[in-house]
């Protein structure tokens, strides 16, 4: 694959503008809709929630045939199927008559997160820039901070005009309206990727199969960081409050984090080519890991560590792209991501649930201290990742 690509601008203004729209209505969607699906339908709470952990699952089996379609029909195509299945999703959750079909909808969305998030975006982009992709990585995180900014808010208005069963159909008819003719106009569809192999049913290389602890380490670290930030994502605000913080000022100190992420990543865009993503990933676990440490403590501690938790998870966005590129290469890169992705994804699908239970037995605070070990294993872990590869 070559380092050279298409026009920078040409391909992150589009995918950006994607990247924004595939996040707020999957991720991000019932941080606004929980409670009026709740209200309308009298469904548990729980299985609304679960609605969205069907979704993560879902991802994280797609993942892999995602990568490998990456290498055998272009991104593009790729991308822009997964728009249409969130939008068959999207239908299924405004059309729901029941609960079952409500949680059908979610494994519909979910196939089409895991086909249309950041693990498909920085594969299609490897395609493109080849080793050379850090830059377009990194500006396209940027670009999916905003996700929850422009979409909370809007959501938040649509349902208020239309209500929720609404709101999931013109997020719909804005993938099929909007996402798809831009990815199918805008994107290219090359350079034409090399033929999977056949010498490894996941289409790795030999090179890659050989560096095994390379990639068992990074797995292990994706994990555990993908299962600190769903936990987190879903429980922060019990956290908070049980470090006797009270809700209004548990949700200010909340809203610290979103400021930080963009602004982490503006700096990663400014000085991180100057050094390698193996000390972006580094970076981001120390701040994520010395967050959640001293999180314990006063209010201006405690937002003073939100932030550096933000920060953190700001850069670790751009090193789930970076790192597995630098690591393991261009040719192998689409098939790596995706299989990294399917870890991830099924550790977030798990990880809150687990939490909620852990929570309830063993207390808020043993389970945000057990999540600062978590975090702080993985500085050890990156670090004998970044030992290794200076060894070799």
């Amino acid at each position: 694959m070559t380092t050279h690509g298409p026009s920078l601008p040409r391909v992150i203004i589009p995918l950006g503008v994607h990247q924004i729209f595939a996040w707020g209505t999957s991720f991000y969607l019932l941080t606004v809709l929980a409670q009026p699906i709740a209200h309308d339908t009298g469904w548990p709470p729980a299985w609304i929630t679960a609605g969205f952990s069907a979704a993560l699952l879902s991802s994280g089996l797609v993942s892999p045939r995602v990568g490998r379609g990456v290498v055998r029909l272009g991104g593009t195509r790729v991308l822009a199927t997964g728009s249409a299945f969130m939008a068959a999703g999207l239908c299924g959750l405004a059309l729901a008559p029941s609960l079952p079909f409500y949680l059908l909808a979610w494994l519909v969305l979910g196939a089409g997160m895991g086909a249309s998030l950041y693990d498909a975006a920085f594969a299609t982009l490897g395609t493109f820039y080849g080793a050379g992709a850090r830059k377009s990585i990194t500006t396209l995180t940027l670009f999916g901070g905003f996700a929850s900014a422009i979409c909370w808010p809007l959501s938040a208005f649509l349902v208020e005009v239309f209500g929720w069963r609404m709101t999931c159909g013109v997020y719909a008819l804005f993938h099929l309206v909007v996402s798809i003719p831009m990815l199918l106009i805008a994107l290219p569809y090359g350079p034409q990727p090399p033929p999977p192999r056949d010498d490894d049913p996941h289409g790795l290389s030999p090179a890659v199969n050989a560096a095994r602890m390379d990639f068992l380490l990074l797995t292990t670290v994706f994990v555990s960081g993908s299962a600190i930030f769903s936990t987190l994502s879903l429980h922060l605000l019990t956290f908070l409050q049980a470090l006797g913080f009270g809700l209004v000022v548990a949700v200010g100190l909340s809203s610290l984090i979103g400021p930080s992420q963009v602004g982490a990543r503006v700096i990663e865009i400014v000085f991180g080519g100057r050094y390698s993503p193996l000390w972006t990933l580094l970076t981001a676990t120390i701040l994520i890991a010395s967050g959640l440490s001293f999180l314990p403590t006063g209010f201006i501690l405690a937002a003073a560590c939100l932030m550096l938790y933000g920060a953190g998870n700001g850069v670790w966005s751009i090193a789930r792209g970076t790192v597995p590129l630098a690591l393991f290469g261009a040719t192998d890169y689409p098939a790596v991501i995706a299989r990294l992705a399917k870890a991830a994804f099924l550790s977030q699908a798990v990880a809150p649930l687990a939490g909620a239970f852990a929570i309830s037995a063993a207390g808020p605070r043993a389970v945000l201290f057990a999540l600062a070990g978590l975090a702080a294993l993985n500085v050890v872990l990156v670090g004998l990742l970044i030992r290794r590869h200076r060894r070799a």
